[in-house]
């Protein structure tokens, strides 16, 4: 599959939203490179500088370029944490096919995260999560942080799913693939994280409209699912052979040309619809929640371009990346423009007349 792939072309990214970025990227990068050196979750300078390579300085200040100086460097750390959590223990590591084993350590991670006097110093990735939730405690509203933890415990519980399916070479039908993508994904943290990057708390009666949870899952899956076609050479190289293409191509019976197609007809799909509803919603929205839709919109954007250029997808003969100086080439219309809801039952109902 990973020589047919080549074959293959990737169509460009149609993504009509705004470009920005954070204006003191590379000092606030030297800041994490010091924390990450120093917090002891890299056991060698080979994970220290995979880890370093995710740019998540970049990656974040596309999120919320507007974000004073120590709020990103915070929420930025625990990006840096989460892909070298993912790399060690998820998708790699003794654990990566040991369900009942993964279970039990996250369990122990989210019980640090959420308590600041929890102590696991057997475990080299809790002392820098809970340095990192410190730091979301000493500026964050309680509000805040807490829909950080449940994100975060939402996150973890997909990667248990994911992890599970590996140990046992099940590859999931689409819809379940998608549902479980909104949280194995990370996404649910990173866009929670928004909050605590801008500062600007989100009321409860307006952040849990159905309409604003509806945009935060399409914004997740559109970063999710073009992750995936970011990573999609890497992961197959290395094994890792579950993501949108290998679930419609094993489950559904596509064959790799048709999956790439179907699988860029259906975040086009999503991402049309988020526009649509986006525009509903933040006409009638308070300065807040236009602050928080504002951050899913520069989020989809951000992940797109940071995935295009960070190294830690670099594939050059590819074509898949191009560096910080090339333009990137976008797609001018979505390549499935339809208003129907997409054939997957778990996530149809963000079609519903919500706005």
């Amino acid at each position: 599959m990973v020589d047919s792939l080549i074959d293959v072309e990737l169509p460009p990214f149609y993504c009509p939203l705004e470009s920005r970025s954070h204006p003191r990227t590379p000092l606030i990068e030297q800041r994490a490179m010091e924390w990450i050196r120093a917090s002891g979750m890299c056991a060698t300078d080979e994970e220290y500088w995979r880890v370093v390579g995710s740019r998540s300085v970049d990656f974040y200040g596309r999120f919320a370029p507007a974000a004073d100086d120590d709020r990103l460097l915070a929420t930025a750390l625990w990006v840096y944490w989460g892909f070298a959590f993912d790399d060690a223990r998820c998708d790699k590591g003794p654990l990566s096919r040991r369900p009942a084993e993964f279970n039990v350590l996250s369990g122990r991670v989210q019980r640090a995260l959420e308590a600041p006097s929890a102590r696991d110093e057997g475990e080299r990735f809790v002392p820098p999560l809970q340095d990192i939730a410190g730091r979301f405690r000493s500026f964050g509203t309680a509000t805040q942080f807490r829909r950080f933890t449940t994100a975060h415990r939402a996150w973890l519980s997909g990667v248990c799913w994911q992890v599970g399916n590996r140990a046992h070479g099940r590859m999931p039908p689409l819809d379940e693939y998608l549902a479980m993508r909104l949280l194995a994904s990370g996404g649910e943290p990173t866009f929670a994280m928004l909050e605590l990057a801008t500062g600007v708390p989100v009321d409860a009666a307006e952040m849990h409209r159905p309409a604003v949870r509806a945009l935060t899952e399409m914004a997740i899956t559109v970063a999710a699912l073009d992750n995936d076609r970011h990573s999609v050479r890497k992961e197959l190289v290395s094994g890792q052979d579950m993501n949108i293409y290998s679930v419609l191509t094993q489950s559904v019976g596509m064959s790799l040309a048709q999956a790439v197609r179907t699988a860029t007809g259906l975040r086009d799909r999503v991402l049309t619809r988020f526009l649509d509803l986006h525009e509903q919603v933040q006409t009638r929205a308070s300065a807040e929640l236009k602050t928080y839709l504002l951050g899913l919109c520069h989020g989809i954007r951000g992940n797109a371009e940071w995935g295009l250029r960070v190294p830690r997808y670099v594939d050059p003969e590819a074509g898949l990346v191009a560096d910080d100086e090339t333009p990137l080439v976008w797609a001018q219309a979505p390549a499935d423009s339809s208003s129907d809801p997409v054939p997957a039952p778990s996530i149809a109902w963000w079609w519903d007349d919500i706005a």
